[in-house]
């Protein structure tokens, strides 16, 4: 907390990180630069006529990677959720916050997009200190506005790329060309979502890391001694000590010259040295700088660096203890369920039940019947025609109530007479197939149970 607040008066204390480009934030980069142009393209991207990803809560419609899933998927879902869950929970065991800091939108956002517009405009860490210390001058007020309006140019964007996944892009295109009053919920929604972004950005910041994200208090309870994270090699580092020209090094003196660039990057203000803390996101700049002040005092890099606590005080190396196997083995059979059933899974559903209560009926032309409830759900994304037959040619079925046409995302009831020659009955219970066709082909086979007279 003291990265948060300010010693002295208790109130927060405003970060303003330098930004060093070693070889981890090249890294970084490159892969936030893939990251925002699939954020931006995403919604437009399509696969067989299906966006890359919509989560259309209001229409209950998922689409993931083309594949359209609907409310009757929701075990896809909630096994979908429990891979991930389990996949974050070994992924801090073994690499710490890291996601934090390579991969969480919020820290690709504030540090690659907003944090290099400010730095563009008002110039380094010590130049914005310095403005927002200063008096409102012309040139601040310039800046200030030129740099807000910026911010709030690409909150919009943000806002509607954001939209674009929860209601479609067409969806989207059509609030930004039609009249407003045809779709002011829309047009609301995206400035409501601007200002929250732009709020975000511009103002809660690295809070929402240190204080409002729960994943960070996770990372405590989830790491262990063999957990690979940013960490201060003490050992080689201490004790530490300030670099003089024209003296002898003391014998005993660590690697660490205590030159606090490690906490002059941080952009939660952290300082490294002091151990894991709850605040650091694994983004890696302390590592940067520090391989870089090494390199001038040609000392080793890696004074800061991915480490275990195991690794620093007991020499041991990395290893993928019984923990993290334990995990991965849950992983790996969650996944295969997950994808059994995602790639067995029917764009049509058929539910058949015979009437609870109901004895057979003796109907003309020498058959007996009995009386069916079914439902059929279309999972794809257009309307269908189907047709129900028995698997046995002499077995009918006679409608109470037709289906019609069943809607994209919806299901139909129907009501039934199935009919079967008397003569064809030998038991008392009948195992009969059904066969759910659609374009002349075989979707579905299910099996229920008749009920007749037994002839001999």
């Amino acid at each position: 907390m003291d990265a948060i607040l300010d010693d002295r008066e208790g109130k927060r204390k405003w970060m303003y990180p330098l930004i060093r480009k070693g070889i981890y934030y090249k890294w970084r980069s490159a892969i936030s630069y893939v990251y925002l142009i699939f954020f931006f393209a995403g919604p437009f991207l399509r696969i067989n006529g299906q966006p890359l990803l919509l989560l259309n809560f209001m229409d209950r419609q998922f689409v993931l990677l083309g594949q359209v899933f609907w409310p009757e998927d929701i075990f896809l879902f909630v096994l979908a959720t429990l891979v991930f869950l389990v996949c974050v929970v070994l992924f801090t065991i073994a690499f710490g916050r890291i996601f934090c800091g390579w991969i969480c939108p919020q820290t690709i956002f504030m540090e690659m997009v907003f944090r290099k517009v400010e730095e563009w405009i008002e110039g380094d860490a010590n130049k914005r200190k310095k403005l927002d210390a200063g008096p409102w001058t012309n040139q601040k007020i310039l800046k200030k506005g030129v740099k807000h309006f910026l911010f709030l140019v690409i909150s919009f964007l943000i806002a509607n790329t954001f939209l674009a996944y929860l209601i479609g892009s067409n969806a989207l295109i059509k609030i930004m060309v039609e009249p407003v009053t045809l779709h002011w919920v829309g047009f609301f929604s995206i400035w409501v979502f601007t200002v929250v972004f732009y709020l975000v950005y511009s103002q809660v910041r690295e809070l929402v890391c240190t204080l409002i994200c729960p994943y960070g208090r996770l990372q405590t309870v989830l790491i262990d001694k063999n957990t690979l994270v940013v960490a201060y090699n003490d050992v080689r580092g201490e004790p530490r000590a300030k670099l003089k020209k024209n003296t002898d090094v003391i014998s005993n003196q660590g690697d660490c010259v205590d030159c606090g660039l490690c906490v002059s990057v941080c952009p939660t203000g952290i300082d490294i040295r002091k151990g894991t803390q709850l605040e650091c996101i694994n983004c890696t700049a302390c590592i940067d700088v520090c391989d870089e002040v090494m390199d001038k005092i040609h000392k080793p890099g890696n004074l800061i660096g991915f480490y275990s606590e195991n690794m620093v005080h007991a020499r041991q190396k990395p290893s993928f203890t019984s923990r993290m196997q334990g995990y991965a083995a849950v992983i790996v059979v969650l996944i295969g369920l997950l994808s059994y059933f995602i790639f067995s899974r029917n764009d049509m559903d058929i539910t058949v039940m015979r009437s609870a209560g109901m004895l057979y009926q003796e109907q003309t032309g020498g058959y007996t019947s009995n009386i069916y409830n079914a439902e059929v759900i279309n999972k794809s994304n257009t309307t269908r025609d189907f047709v129900l037959r028995a698997d046995d040619p002499s077995v009918k079925i006679k409608y109470i109530q037709a289906p019609g046409a069943v809607t994209a995302g919806n299901s139909v009831k129907m009501v039934f007479f199935l009919m079967i020659p008397t003569t064809h009955i030998h038991n008392l219970k009948t195992d009969v197939k059904l066969n759910l066709i659609f374009d002349k082909k075989i979707i579905q086979t299910v099996s229920t149970t008749f009920v007749g007279p037994l002839n001999d």
